[in-house]
């Protein structure tokens, strides 16, 4: 079962970078190789490495209010740009909107899935 919610979080990691490249011209990212690259590197960022950043950097996060859990965002997005080839992102305010649209599609699915069925069954 985990298997299957880590396949549903790689696909819509996936449809948000799909969403992400038509929404922003500072945004390239190669036909279907890297955009499944990139999604597969966000879904293990956000799994595994996100978590513990959190937790790491948790005084960090509580004095400024939450800010730097989105900082962390932006690495796991950067993370992602890093590695995958032929995936560019241009300028600070694209992160910045780059990791709104994929919080909103990874927001909107859950909200869809949890409407299909019951959470347990996807995570």
């Amino acid at each position: 079962m985990i298997f299957v919610g880590l396949l549903i979080r790689w696909g819509i990691n996936v449809l948000a970078l799909i969403v992400v490249d038509w929404m922003f011209d500072g945004v390239t990212i190669g036909r279907w190789g890297p955009i499944l690259l990139a999604g597969f590197i966000l879904m293990v960022g956000n799994t595994i490495l996100k978590p513990i950043l959190a937790i790491l950097t948790l005084p960090l996060i509580i004095v400024t209010l939450g800010l730097f859990y989105f900082v962390i965002n932006i690495a796991m997005v950067a993370l992602a740009e890093w590695i995958a080839p032929d995936f560019s992102i241009d300028g600070f305010w694209t992160y910045v909107g780059v990791v709104v649209v994929v919080w909103a599609v990874n927001w909107l699915a859950d909200q869809v899935l949890d409407r299909v069925g019951p959470r347990a069954r996807y995570t």
